[in-house]
């Protein structure tokens, strides 16, 4: 099989979801009312509600939501063949991703851009609003984690890309600062040099990464970890026009742009697809993901098709800066759906590769022997990327080769693999700092609700000491994470936290609906809150049994092993509390519904 009719078939698709389904929602579900004033307008301050444009705003979101979730889920999930991934992502993001993101949304901007744990407060109980912050904070420590770890593999001991992804911080301070201080309003002049600059640090990187310069960017996992998580605490500290804002905007010109690359050069290339349909390990016993198809292909994919960290970000930053309610519908719907034309593209790069070369790249040399199987192409990509990418697990580097490779194929490209190859670790990179910066501040925003309640201080998102308090300690718990987990007992946790998440979010926007009195419509959250609490739950008890218990018993990693255990089942209990009492709460509103 080829990807050209793939590819086509999937932008038909979305633009027919967009077009019809996410009106449907906007005038029949939401009733979107630019008329109404937005918390942007009504809670104004000039560091966290701040009206913003619809298109800086959609930057800011689509870089927030963007995380490493639909680049690797969707390349790990390639391991139970092409089209359970496939089909999965598209059905995904247009009836449950998308959806989840516009109501949250949508509920949070109703609601003067409060987060999902108060949302859930205020709307079912001071019970679900308990249980719903402790799972949300555990979710953003081990999403962040995931996330980080992917960028920590794809980065350590690479000095081209290290000083590629450094410049972006600075790059970003300078957008923010030319467009907010020297020349108000000047975006699109700051974009122009923000995108040259950033053009720039990739060409010159290799330059970089050979000089004597180079030596001291050569960074381990460690090294890369503490970089990371110096980064998270700025720019959760920082105010969001200076660093957060400017820095997703120029990630999302590179994230778009280079996505319309990807899907132009699979048009041209149509590369054939050399992973098979279904796997051999369908039934379990794979060397990435422990676990059947059912139901680890979902808690794989993860953002791709739906993601439950949206929901943070849908009722965090981005709700304090909407100017017009008409912008909830492309922000919202529009951003998650090219988050799954991504991990559709993605999923087609990582097809490309020759099976033994795909587990070759993202299994340990150890366990690859153990495998019966030979690389094809790996010594020849190896050395035409300009690095060792075998042994290299967490999915970023055989996505960065995958990719690269049609690239070359590419009439006149093909000589420039290595700087197509280093391109993508650094688009990469910016998916997962994007996330790394917002994922923080919004956790930061709920630890200091939840500390506020003791403390008024700290329910201020103004007062400095409480901001740097709360940043620290988010910061220090998803490094943790990083510095003591592998991609294998990370990211199937990681997987269930986040659409544990993601089911809590629709079980919230079902009461959301259902509060309006339009409650023939409950269905466009309750079906996928149905499908997607099933599957999560199903494979929360098979990691906690099958997989976490095991490690620990075993002596391997016992601590992280009962850590593992021990959280998922307080997230698994978590859900059942909100589940048990949005029933109860659903039942008198159905009644007084219209």
């Amino acid at each position: 099989m080829n990807a050209l009719p793939i590819m086509i078939g999937t932008l038909c698709v979305l633009a027919i979801a967009y077009r019809f389904y996410s009106a449907f929602l906007a005038t029949k579900v939401a009733v979107l009312d630019d008329s109404i004033r937005t918390p942007a307008h009504t809670r104004y301050d000039g560091q966290n509600f701040v009206p913003t444009k619809k298109w800086v705003l959609f930057g800011h979101h689509f870089a927030a939501i963007t995380g490493a979730g639909p680049l690797i889920g969707p390349v790990l999930a390639t391991q139970f063949g092409f089209m359970p991934g496939f089909l999965w992502i598209l059905i995904g993001v247009v009836l449950a991703g998308a959806v989840h993101d516009f109501i949250i949304l949508w509920g949070s901007t109703r609601r003067g851009g409060i987060s999902l744990a108060e949302i859930a407060r205020r709307e079912i109980g001071p019970v679900a609003g308990v249980m719903a912050s402790i799972a949300i904070l555990f979710v953003v420590v081990i999403a962040l984690a995931g996330l980080g770890l992917a960028v920590v593999n794809a980065l350590k001991e690479s000095a081209w890309g290290v000083f590629t992804i450094g410049c972006t911080i600075p790059l970003a301070l300078f957008m923010g600062l030319y467009s907010y201080k020297f020349r108000p309003g000047a975006v699109g002049e700051a974009t122009v040099i923000g995108v040259i600059g950033l053009l720039l640090a990739v060409i010159f990187g290799r330059e970089v990464a050979h000089s004597s310069l180079g030596h001291w960017l050569v960074l381990d996992k460690n090294g890369i970890t503490i970089a990371l998580a110096a980064y998270g605490f700025i720019a959760s500290v920082l105010p969001v026009w200076m660093l957060l804002c400017p820095r997703d905007y120029l990630s999302s010109y590179m994230k778009i742009g280079t996505i319309g690359m990807i899907v132009i050069g699979i048009m041209i290339v149509n590369p054939e697809l050399k992973a098979p349909m279904f796997s051999n390990f369908v039934g379990g016993g794979g060397p990435i993901i422990p676990g059947s198809l059912f139901p680890f292909v979902f808690i794989t994919i993860a953002c791709g098709a739906i993601s439950g960290f949206h929901a943070l970000v849908g009722s965090g930053t981005t709700p304090k800066m909407i100017s017009l309610e008409s912008h909830i519908r492309p922000i919202g719907y529009g951003a998650m759906l090219i988050e799954g034309l991504i991990g559709i593209t993605c999923m087609i790069a990582a097809s490309c590769l020759q099976p033994a070369d795909y587990y070759a790249i993202n299994v340990a040399p150890a366990k690859y022997q153990t495998l019966g199987m030979e690389v094809v192409d790996l010594p020849r990509l190896s050395e035409e990327v300009g690095e060792n990418v075998e042994g290299r697990p967490g999915g970023a580097v055989s996505l960065a080769v995958g990719i690269a490779e049609i690239f070359a194929k590419i009439p006149g490209m093909g000589k420039l693999m290595s700087y197509w190859y280093h391109f993508i670790i650094m688009f990469e990179a910016l998916f997962i700092l994007t996330t790394i910066d917002t994922g923080t501040r919004v956790a930061r925003f709920l630890v200091q609700e939840t500390a506020g309640r003791f403390h008024s201080k700290f329910g201020e998102h103004d007062w400095l000491p409480g901001t740097i308090i709360t940043s620290f300690l988010v910061c220090a718990a998803w490094s943790y994470f990083i510095f003591t987990g592998s991609i294998s007992t990370i990211w199937p946790m990681f997987g269930v936290a986040n659409q544990l998440l993601a089911g809590i979010a629709l079980c919230v926007g079902t009461t959301l609906i259902l509060q309006t009195g339009r409650k023939q419509y409950i269905w466009v959250t309750l079906v996928p809150m149905v499908f997607v609490t099933t599957t999560t739950l199903t494979a929360g008890w098979k990691n906690i049994f099958d997989n976490f218990l095991p490690m620990a018993r075993s002596g391997a990693n016992p601590t992280l092993g009962y850590v593992d255990a021990t959280l998922t089942a307080i997230m698994m209990i978590c859900v059942w509390v909100i589940l048990v009492a949005s029933v109860g709460k659903w039942r008198k509103m159905w009644r007084n519904a219209v």
